[in-house]
């Protein structure tokens, strides 16, 4: 480039008239070039280099003991976790482990050639899989998974407000009747096991065999994600996680759902405790024993072990984990639970138990409360603490104003299951079902404005149970004893209302043992033991708030106004509501308030809003009915070696 003076025109013509250019340099007066120095590259492929930067772990380590301590290499750190990974997809039939190798194998440029695990000896049962590299996608951030699941997954699209909306294939919600835990010695005496359990056998060796599908079908891949994480934010009973899958959408599903880690805890995270083998696009083979369908979802608690075949729904992982954590825990006198947890300015903490549509996550989701957890938690000798390090949210029907909290958590980094949205904006249309009806939403908790981090609080004073009673005859609030806790917690009571064929809706009493029936694994009067146990000696109170129906069924009367059971729960919060004044109902014995502020008093009392009073005692009755029938098969359960449920516990039941 030259300077102005040195580009100008002599008095000398050129061709067409047009004056010649001087392009000569003055030797004594050298121009200089104002532009930006040329980039150091010499080939687009160094550019690209050029353009990311290597992390480096910004947490202090807390010890150097562990085995991956700070006092070696980062060659020979990365080398241990491959080894470690390697480990974990080893066929059992031979002795190593596949060879592996950090990386996107779309970006060979970019592999590091001393960060690879390179096992052979060569034996007599060589496999094709055995002779090549997997690449390994270690603990992608959003936006590589992003960039993965857009590049190389149909089905994935970026929505207007940054979610990544994903497809779980055929399979768009859990698949109960397919999950199966082995049974041996140890699981035989104790697991809950027989009917009413969720727990349906298979033996270790069809295990193995499904196991061996699993870590075949993912060492046939060019490259496999792995996530290592934490569940439960309690330090001291701190589970480590690790997921090997097959897709970048179950990948990022975990990385929200699960505990992030921070770098230096990745360096010293060594041997998981726990380990999920996700095949979900390859399915089981039907002819293996026990195998009902093309799916298998198979839990080892002895080798600590998930396995998944033949769905791709990424809540069969978030599930089965807190399966796991329902057998894990209770063995450290933790007490597991399916529950929401908010906490008060002032440290009081409370546990919501409820079914689907008892508006659990609308209750404990208070602007005024911190929110601890919405689905997940343990109760330990240090209080409360979340399972989660994310929150998997209902999207059906979402809207700005019911549910603010939710719809600004979707954007850059949440995951969109099986939504519908408009082709060229890429607006979500929440109230679409064309997919399914259980579209959902997985976010870190951290979107939520008032989430408390870490997710860990003092010992619950309030424990509330919530019924949708669309039978309109328990009453809004009630006052449980802890006999009455543990009935009612043992029920799990709620009401669906189910249409017929001929148009007439009637309610459908659901119970689900512990409010989450699908997930424990021990017997349910166990869980409800140390329930009772920590509620006795912290004195926590327990409640049953019904946000169903009042003045009849569902069809007769209404729908008790949301607006008073806010101010019901305000009132439990507060400490105002244990100070009321209090009466028995009949059959239940529930132990009811005759005021509350900013409640109508007639409401409290379900008789007085039942114009029809024989109807009220009869539809009363069959309702005592059917929660009779559902106790009937925890009546002679024993709760350890030589104790059955006291008739105390019984006699909180319905009396008629």
């Amino acid at each position: 480039m030259y300077c102005r003076e040195h580009i100008m025109a002599n008095n000398r013509v050129g061709q067409n008239g047009l004056a010649k250019i001087q392009t000569q340099k003055k030797e004594a007066d050298v121009c200089h070039d104002d532009s930006a120095a040329p980039v150091k590259a010499q080939t687009i492929d160094e550019l690209h280099s050029l353009q990311k930067k290597k992390s480096a772990p910004n947490t202090p380590l807390k010890d150097t003991q562990g085995v991956f301590a700070n006092n070696i290499t980062e060659i020979e750190r990365q080398k241990q976790q491959l080894q470690s990974i390697s480990a974990s997809l080893a066929s059992l039939t031979r002795e190593t482990g596949p060879k592996v190798v950090k990386g996107d194998p779309a970006r060979k440029l970019e592999t590091p050639k001393e960060a690879h695990v390179h096992h052979f000896s060569p034996t007599i049962g060589v496999s094709d899989s055995a002779l090549k590299f997997i690449h390994v996608l270690y603990n992608l951030s959003p936006a590589e998974l992003y960039e993965q699941a857009i590049k190389y997954e149909k089905g994935s699209f970026i929505t207007a407000t940054g979610a990544l909306a994903t497809l779980s294939g055929a399979k768009t919600g859990r698949s109960p009747r397919d999950k199966r835990v082995v049974k041996d010695e140890t699981t035989e005496d104790e697991l809950w096991w027989g009917k009413g359990s969720p727990n349906i056998e298979m033996d270790e060796h069809t295990f193995m065999v499904n196991r061996e599908r699993a870590v075949d079908y993912l060492n046939s891949l060019d490259k496999v994600f792995v996530n290592d994480q934490f569940l439960n934010w309690d330090p001291k009973h701190r589970i480590k996680v690790r997921i090997i899958s097959a897709r970048a959408y179950h990948s990022l599903f975990m990385h929200n759902m699960c505990i992030r880690p921070t770098p230096e805890e990745l360096e010293d995270f060594g041997t998981p405790d726990f380990t999920i083998y996700n095949a979900g696009q390859f399915p089981c083979n039907r002819y293996t024993h026990y195998m009902t369908s093309s799916t298998s979802i198979d839990l080892n608690l002895a080798r600590r072990e998930m396995v998944i075949l033949g769905t791709q729904y990424a809540g069969e992982m978030k599930k089965g984990l807190f399966s796991v954590m329902h057998y894990l825990m209770p063995k450290r006198q933790i007490l597991s639970l399916h529950s929401g947890c908010n906490m008060g300015k002032d440290g009081d903490v409370a546990l919501f138990f409820g079914l689907s549509g008892t508006g659990k996550t609308t209750l404990s989701t208070d602007h005024n409360r911190y929110l601890i957890g919405d689905d997940e938690h343990c109760w330990s000798e240090n209080g409360v603490s979340n399972i989660e390090g994310g929150c998997y949210a209902k999207c059906i029907d979402l809207s700005k104003v019911k549910e603010p909290d939710i719809w600004n958590a979707i954007k850059f980094g949440t995951v969109l299951e099986n939504v519908v949205f408009e082709e060229h904006t890429r607006e979500v249309d929440h109230s679409d079902k064309s997919v399914t009806e259980n579209t959902r939403a997985a976010y870190p908790i951290e979107y939520i404005p008032n989430a408390k981090i870490p997710c860990v609080g003092p010992h619950p004073k309030n424990v509330i149970l919530l019924a949708c009673d669309a039978f309109g005859v328990l009453p809004p609030v009630s006052k449980l004893s802890l006999a009455q806790t543990m009935y009612h917690f043992i029920s799990g009571y709620t009401a669906l209302v189910a249409g017929t064929e001929e148009g007439v809706k009637e309610p459908q009493a659901t119970f689900s043992a512990c409010f989450g029936a699908a997930f424990i694994m021990l017997h349910p009067t166990k869980y409800a033991a140390m329930l009772a146990e920590k509620m006795q000696k912290h004195g926590a109170t327990g409640w049953l708030v019904n946000t169903g129906w009042s003045g009849g069924s569902y069809g007769s009367g209404g729908r008790i106004k949301l607006a008073y059971t806010r101010r019901i729960i305000d009132a439990i919060h507060s400490g105002s509501l244990l100070e009321a004044n209090y009466k028995k109902t009949d059959v239940f014995g529930l132990e009811i308030p005759t005021e509350i502020d900013g409640v109508p008093s007639e409401i409290l009392d379900p008789v007085n809003t039942w114009p029809n009073k024989m109807a009220y005692k009869d539809t009363l009755l069959k309702l005592a009915g059917l929660f009779k029938k559902n106790f009937e098969g925890f009546m002679n359960y024993k709760i350890g070696k030589d104790s059955k449920l006291t008739e105390e516990i019984l006699a909180a039941g319905p009396i008629f």
